[in-house]
């Protein structure tokens, strides 16, 4: 019996110990890339995959401030690049292999029409922010 009891007080104590020690989740990282396009115009300009300093999808799995994002974008092909009237998209992921197919998915329809040019901008080039809140 004393022994039972023995051993009964460690395995709470380890249990107990155990879960405060437990180590918290970090948060994976988000990845994104964007695409800048003109109804008026043939040239489309995308990112690389880069991934987002600091941010944390919102419980419903989207990127917070994700229009803001996308505003980064189109003032930097309109101010930097000179080039106007951009719709400018953003897509993101947890997941960079996922995002990977979606941005080759994403090119494939632009290169169906033969008379789109792609740009690509670099990393070097262009860098997604995080939004001051």
């Amino acid at each position: 019996m004393k022994l039972t009891k023995i051993l009964l007080s460690l395995l709470f104590a380890f249990v107990v110990c155990s879960a405060f020690s437990a180590k918290k989740k970090e948060p994976k990282a988000v990845y994104a890339f964007g695409v800048g396009a003109s109804f008026t115009d043939t040239v489309v300009c995308y990112t690389e995959i880069q991934m987002l300093d600091s941010v944390k999808l919102d419980k419903g799995g989207f990127l917070p401030q994700r229009d803001l994002y996308s505003y980064q974008l189109k003032n930097y092909l309109e101010g930097t690049k000179g080039l106007p009237n951009r719709t400018c998209m953003i897509y993101f992921s947890k997941h960079k292999d996922r995002l990977e197919k979606e941005l080759v998915k994403v090119l494939d329809r632009y290169k169906k029409n033969k008379s789109i040019n792609l740009k690509k901008l670099d990393a070097t080039e262009f860098r997604f922010k995080k939004p001051q809140e």
